[in-house]
């Protein structure tokens, strides 16, 4: 790959889009630039199937009612119910945490146990400490051998987060409390070492020759409209020069989870707070009526499928194609039915189907490695269409 200097980037991306015949579209001009609407050119990743490490496969806990976040008894034992946050688990996890602690508070606030050891299991853990409370995670896994582990790690409060037809203004002012206090929590993750939580640039490509469908044939709600306010929405741009690969740029911050140090981070957060952690399979609720603890916060996300015979989890299967990190080229992008997050900790590369309905009710956890090298050649294709050799 030739690496160019900033000044010779900036002419080629300006002679590439032939805007060097503009009146006064001189160096000097190019450095007072919208940089917000810039899209001449892109972070350059090298995206080709040998640079694939790992390909991982996760089963979203899809519910069309939305969260579970009831209580129940079982036998003399409490359980307040927090999972089936489909694709918005590691988004909301702070404030769904928040609302299933408040529910158990009452019931006792000196001992509470954790199902779960995921992104809500080790959130709501760290949220009943918070409040005072000696708290025990149950748990057949600990990270990264987790579902949320395979997680895209980007800021997605309403991915599949329930079904619109199903909707209540209760769930919908529930669903907004949780987005709202767990990106106000993220704010206070920044900064730290290891880069758990921070901002990169997201470029929404419309693909001139492979326009993605948008036909959603399962109804996911879209509620992404009620917290606009609460972050950076970027721009929407217009590509003219039928040169490059794509004819429209959505163009904004986006908010990612370096899921590895994020793990790491609240793992020893809640060890430091004097949390204990026994590693052990649950195969039936009645099981906890053995355990210490008088109320149990049940966080097992896609397993409480079979742990409670939930049928109205619905798995929506997501394949990773995992490539080698550049630190240098940190961005999100999605192009041509292929989303794409550059973090710290490895490149994810999912394909996303042809409608919103890809995965939905697949079941199979086996790594399909001809879906991980189309989703990887089409990104080698976009930087191909724009001279690069990656």
């Amino acid at each position: 790959m030739r690496f160019l200097s900033r000044r010779h980037a900036l002419t080629s991306a300006a002679s590439l889009l032939g805007l060097s015949s503009l009146p006064g579209c001189t160096d000097r001009s190019l450095r007072n630039l919208d940089l917000d609407a810039d899209v001449r050119s892109l972070p350059v990743i090298r995206a080709r199937t040998d640079r694939i490490d790992r390909i991982t496969v996760c089963l979203r806990p899809f519910r069309a009612a939305g969260p579970r976040l009831d209580v129940e008894q079982i036998g003399h034992k409490t359980v307040v119910h927090n999972y089936g946050h489909g694709g918005s688990g590691w988004s909301l996890s702070w404030g769904s945490a928040k609302l299933a602690v408040e529910r158990a508070l009452p019931v006792n606030s000196a001992k509470i146990g954790i199902l779960g050891c995921g992104a809500i299991g080790l959130t709501t853990a760290i949220v009943a400490q918070q409040a005072g409370a000696e708290v025990t995670i149950y748990a057949e896994s600990l990270p990264p051998f987790v579902r949320s582990a395979r997680a895209s790690g980007s800021w997605t409060p309403s991915s599949r987060i329930a079904q619109k037809d199903t909707m209540t203004p209760e769930f919908v002012n529930r669903w907004e409390a949780m987005a709202r206090y767990s990106f106000s929590c993220y704010q206070n993750l920044q900064g730290l070492p290891g880069n758990p939580i921070e901002w990169d640039t997201f470029y929404g490509m419309k693909s001139r020759e492979l326009d993605p469908l948008h036909a959603d044939p399962i109804g996911f709600a879209k509620l992404d409209d009620r917290i606009q306010d609460i972050e950076p929405q970027g721009n929407l741009i217009q590509v003219d020069d039928t040169r490059l690969p794509y004819s429209e740029v959505h163009k904004k911050p986006n908010l990612i989870f370096n899921v590895t140090s994020y793990s790491d981070y609240l793992l020893r957060q809640f060890l430091e707070r004097g949390g204990k952690i026994k590693t052990m399979t649950l195969h039936h609720p009645s099981e906890l009526t053995a355990l210490p603890e008088p109320v149990f916060i049940n966080c097992t996300g896609y397993g409480a499928r079979a742990l409670w015979n939930d049928s109205s989890i619905i798995p929506v299967r997501g394949q990773i194609a995992w490539l080698i990190p550049q630190p240098e080229a940190l961005c999100s992008m999605s192009f041509g039915n292929v989303y794409v997050v550059s973090r710290r900790d490895g490149i994810v590369v999912q394909w996303m189907g042809d409608d919103m309905g890809f995965g939905y009710n697949g079941t199979d956890e086996t790594p399909d490695l001809a879906e991980a090298h189309r989703s990887v050649s089409v990104i080698n294709g976009l930087y191909r269409s724009m001279g690069y050799t990656v």
